[in-house]
């Protein structure tokens, strides 16, 4: 009956036992059964019998089984970078054994053509975009389109020394990098752009714990060329980091280093000393150097011409004297202190004399400068043609005016800032025939500042076309009209409450034909009679700003009417009186407008808004 049974007749009957192949399969039968056993390919791998192998499929074969081994030199033998890049996209996997390759390590060279240029690419990642597994793409992306130049990272701590070690070992042309806000990365990633970009020329690390001196000595080794060095609070790098530096990088024009607790005199004197002929930018901002510092400074900057000097809490009044004594800062055009304690009458004093070709001088912060240090500093800069103060309290308005008098022909302009000792004059200035050739006045937040102040200036500096008063309570209508002999290019009056509608029609009156920025941001009496007379006046004014100005559609609809004003940014915020009626003189006056704030213009529905945004396609709208 079993060799009857599901007999279909075009197989051949095996009795028992005459397929032992297969017969594992049927062991719980019996040895008496005879079955049928259809017949089957011979398995070209002989493995080991199992009860279930003839349920198992065969799996494919794919390139994956092959060690990381093979694939790196399958890799390093690819015709070129276009070929790795395609390779590198097909898995995270294949995407780190690619970027793993050293430049020395490819088989085959890459030739590039008179028309590629090299590091010529610039990337940027920020916040949760900065990734390792980005980073090794822009390295094999940027490899076939010109090489990377420009890289920068910030803020993240998803990126490891891994993601360094791409971009060292994908990107030779590499020649600006920074670094911000990175915890993860160390020593390692350093070393492994030092290692593959000898190319390197800026430098900058900002809050990178996890370096040391180690990786920056690293640097400096293999880096000649480097230039630019940017150190931010990066705790782990002091004077040893630096004296390598100066030893290898003989290149280096510019060092800025802020927040460094281990930077001493140390780094900082073998900085100096060995780049003497080529630094000419140096920065040191909250460092724990001491006077010698400034000592090597003033002997040996003989090519500096910035200076930013900020925070040096252990720099004495000696430590000033003895850099403007050295001699060495005959270069020197720019120079910024702020939040020193050093800075005295007679140490300002040194350092004018000193600097005889400084231009620009900014001084911030010195509680324990006076008048006295002021118009001696104004006096030994004969080629100082700007001077800015900001929170320096102990200076009055007769240092104010002792070093506009005293200062030499060329000082052009002149800021205050929150300057709190600047009182109004109680008498007028001593006769002179001494006229100062200011040309622009900046005079914000010194609440002490008032009519007489602007009266003597008005003699003083008959040239004076930019002006700035701004956050001025104690100047009134008579105080701004003294200026009006000058013909002012830019003026500034915002937050002025004594500012009035008749100011601004004599402003432009009579100086319709030069004025071109004009701002009233936060006058409360400008009205639409100063817009009457902008109109009439102005031809080549571009800038208007009426923020908080109580000028209504009125207003609005003369500055349209105007043939001659062709306005470029025009800002009304806050200015409540305009509504929906000045829809058709704001698109009249969009033919010319680049920028428009509507911002807080609570009478300017939604709609309007939307209509000028659809219309005023080239303008810049804020609402």
């Amino acid at each position: 009956m079993s060799q009857i049974y599901s007999f279909a007749g075009e197989s051949e009957f095996y009795r028992r036992g005459s397929n032992p192949k297969e017969a594992n399969i049927f062991l719980s039968l019996g040895s008496l059964v005879d079955c049928y056993y259809p017949p089957c390919k011979r398995s070209r791998v002989v493995a080991a019998p199992s009860l279930f192998s003839a349920f198992e499929e065969e799996k494919p074969v794919s390139i994956d089984v092959l060690p990381d081994e093979c694939l790196f030199e399958i890799f390093r033998r690819l015709p070129g970078p276009q070929e790795r890049t395609a390779c590198a996209f097909v898995s995270k996997h294949w995407l780190t054994l690619v970027t793993s390759i050293r430049q020395s390590e490819l088989d085959v060279v890459d030739h590039k053509t008179e028309d590629d240029s090299e590091g010529c690419l610039s990337r940027s990642l920020d916040g949760k975009k900065a990734t390792d597994v980005r980073l090794a793409a822009i390295a094999v992306g940027t490899a076939g389109r010109g090489g990377l130049g420009k890289l920068s990272v910030r803020g993240s701590d998803k990126v490891s020394d891994l993601g360094l070690r791409s971009i060292g070992r994908s990107c030779p042309s590499l020649g600006s990098l920074s670094l911000c806000s990175l915890s993860a990365v160390t020593d390692i990633g350093l070393l492994e752009i030092a290692e593959g970009c000898p190319q390197l020329e800026k430098l900058d690390l900002s809050r990178c714990p996890a370096i040391t001196d180690k990786g920056l000595v690293a640097i400096a080794k293999s880096c000649p060329n480097l230039s630019e060095l940017t150190l931010e609070a990066c705790s782990n790098i002091g004077d040893e980091g630096l004296q390598a530096v100066a030893r290898s990088c003989s290149k280096l024009k510019s060092v800025s280093i802020k927040n460094c607790p281990l930077v001493r005199d140390q780094g900082i004197a073998a900085l100096l000393s060995n780049t003497t002929c080529s630094l000419t930018k140096l920065k040191l901002q909250m460092v724990n150097v001491t006077d010698v510092s400034l000592a090597v400074v003033g002997h040996y900057g003989l090519s500096v011409t910035e200076l930013v000097l900020a925070g040096l809490s252990h720099v004495t009044e000696k430590g000033f004297w003895v850099m403007g004594n050295g001699i060495g800062l005959q270069k020197l055009n720019s120079l910024t202190i702020t939040a020193c304690q050093g800075v005295t009458d007679t140490g300002l004093e040194s350092v004018g004399k000193g600097c005889p070709n400084m231009k620009k001088a900014l001084i911030s912060k010195s509680p324990l400068l006076s008048d006295n240090g002021l118009v001696s500093f104004a006096k030994g800069s004969l080629s100082l043609e700007s001077i800015q103060l900001e929170e320096c309290h102990r200076v009055t308005q007769f240092g104010f005016f002792g070093s506009l008098l005293n200062c030499g022909a060329k000082l052009k302009a002149f800021s205050m800032v929150n300057c709190l000792g600047i009182r109004d004059l109680a008498t007028g200035l001593p006769a002179s025939s001494h006229r100062s050739g200011l040309r622009s006045l900046s005079v914000r937040n010194c609440p002490g500042f008032g009519d007489a102040n602007l009266a003597a200036l008005g003699k003083l500096c008959p040239q004076l076309e930019d002006i700035e008063l701004c956050g001025l309570k104690g100047v009134t209508e008579s105080g701004f009209l003294h200026l009006l002999q000058n013909s002012l290019v830019k003026v500034n009056f915002s937050v002025c409450s004594g500012l009035t509608d008749r100011v601004v029609s004599a402003i432009s009156a009579r100086n319709g034909l030069t004025l071109e920025v004009l701002n009233m941001d936060g006058c409360s009496k400008i009205s639409d009679a100063s817009l009457v007379s902008i109109a009439a006046n102005c031809q080549i004014l571009s800038d208007l700003d009426l923020s908080k100005c109580s000028v209504s559609d009125f207003g609005i609809q003369a500055l349209a009417s105007s043939e001659k004003l062709k306005l470029q940014i025009l800002s009304m915020a806050g200015c409540s009186r305009v509504t929906d009626k000045s829809l058709p003189s704001i698109v009249k006056l969009g033919s010319t407008l680049l920028g428009l704030n509507l911002q807080q213009c609570r009478s300017v529905s939604c709609s309007t808004v939307d209509f000028l945004v659809e219309r005023l396609y080239k303008c810049d709208i804020l609402s």
